[in-house]
């Protein structure tokens, strides 16, 4: 089989490392991919918002599947165009994508069909939104409606950040077209769990669970980053707390897309709050997670290219998806300075003994020699029967992985051992 990849980050990389395990896969190809993934696929230079250039490549070489993994191709609805050139895909129409591209749709869907999450108004003129500020409690959060590479949410402190946040976006341009609506909700209490799901728009399955770390320094300081770390799974999702969600979220957030018009297919992923109301949904994004990918992936026993068929062709039900019950860590190493200003081009040495144990996002291959290309460089992931083993683990592949300006946090996974009590 000839698969195609669309994507070029730390998440693509772990899914191609899984997809080629399988036997019938001849070759891969990523667009763009990055100079890490060339090691496992062949990176063709197209982006993944060309949307014309990827279908043209995909018929000129008679690609058999592919997957869609970012979120701006899935919007902008390159599944729809590749399969109506009868390419099959992993990943939903644009009309599913939008739970994701639009979170005034996801929050007016949630508020239609009862699925918990926190309480919010939409504003599209700035003066109202300005003007509803003085009636909410603080903290706040002030989101962008559209897509803002994971950054379009910030939690205000008070009346005086949040009246920032939302000029920032709404006049001031941040996130462009993304931030010309925003919704303000109100702030949830609670430890976050995120939980991939894979759906055929009738049978839900989820993935193993995880935590995030968003923050760019040590104890959740500093600025949102699109994530500087993963631990799986996650210990405040309990079984009590997995029945809830099932019950009040996964299945009724398929069956309202369904019942939308927009069936949803591919991986749904819900950020979820567990408040002392029980579970809400934070947010919805149309894929997998990065970095959350990167340690749910390695923990999945069955073939992930025959479960991606498997929900292409609405088999889900009748698809065996099993998952290790070992415990996953991944460190993301970062340019110095992200997510702000930082400098490109450093040389990467990662040892040939631990590349199967390293996903790339942000390099590139110059004069022979793998350099930075990005503010999230890469993960060092490591898999071990105890969580604590796993992180233990992995932080040392960090300390064998070089190149200057390297960052990253030296907290990853410890909220969760303090949970589980380790």
């Amino acid at each position: 089989m000839k698969i195609l990849v669309v994507g070029g980050g730390g998440r693509e990389h772990a899914i191609i490392k899984s997809v080629k395990q399988n036997k019938q896969v001849e070759v891969i190809y990523a667009l763009p991919g990055n100079g890490g993934i060339a090691n496992d696929a062949i990176c063709v230079d197209i982006g993944a918002k060309d949307i014309d250039g990827i279908v043209r490549f995909a018929k000129e070489n008679r690609i058999d599947y592919a997957i869609v993994a970012p979120d701006d191709p899935l919007v902008l609805g390159a599944v729809d165009a590749l399969e109506a050139v009868g390419i099959p895909c992993f990943g939903p129409n644009k009309a599913a994508a939008i739970i994701e591209g639009s979170k005034a749709f996801s929050k007016e869907l949630m508020k239609k069909y009862g699925i918990p999450t926190a309480k919010y108004e939409t504003f599209s003129d700035e003066s109202e939104a300005l003007s509803y500020l003085e009636e909410i409690t603080y903290p706040t959060v002030v989101k962008a409606d559209g897509l803002a590479l994971g950054k379009g949410v910030i939690i205000a402190a008070d009346k005086k950040e949040a009246v920032s946040a939302v000029k920032s976006m709404m006049s001031g341009g941040m996130f462009g077209e993304s931030g010309k609506r925003v919704i303000i909700e109100e702030f949830l209490v609670g430890p976050e769990v995120s939980v991939l799901a894979f759906t055929d728009g009738k049978c839900v399955v989820p993935m193993i669970s995880s935590m995030d770390h968003k923050r760019a320094r040590d104890n959740d300081e500093g600025l949102n980053t699109g994530g500087m770390g993963t631990v799986a799974p996650n210990p405040y999702y309990t079984d009590d707390v997995k029945e809830v969600c099932m019950n009040k979220i996964f299945l009724p957030t398929v069956n309202a897309m369904r019942n939308e018009g927009r069936t949803f297919k591919g991986c749904l992923y819900f950020g979820l709050m567990i408040t002392k109301d029980g579970p809400k949904v934070i947010e919805y994004n149309c894929r997998f997670g990065d970095p959350e990918t990167q340690v749910v992936l390695p923990l999945l026993e069955s073939d992930l290219l025959t479960v991606m068929m498997a929900v292409t062709e609405e088999r889900l039900a009748d698809t065996e998806v099993r998952f290790s019950d070992r415990a996953a860590c991944c460190v993301i190493m970062a340019s110095n300075g992200y997510p702000e200003k930082y400098e490109k081009g450093y040389e990467i040495t990662i040892p040939e003994e631990i590349k199967d144990q390293v996903y790339v996002a942000g390099a590139a291959v110059k004069d022979g020699r793998l350099v930075t290309s990005g503010g999230r460089v890469l993960g060092a992931v490591s898999t071990a029967e105890k969580l604590e083993d796993a992180i233990l683990s992995a932080y040392k592949l960090v300390d064998k992985i070089r190149f200057e300006g390297a960052y990253y946090r030296h907290d990853i996974g410890a909220r969760a051992l303090a949970c589980k009590g380790e």
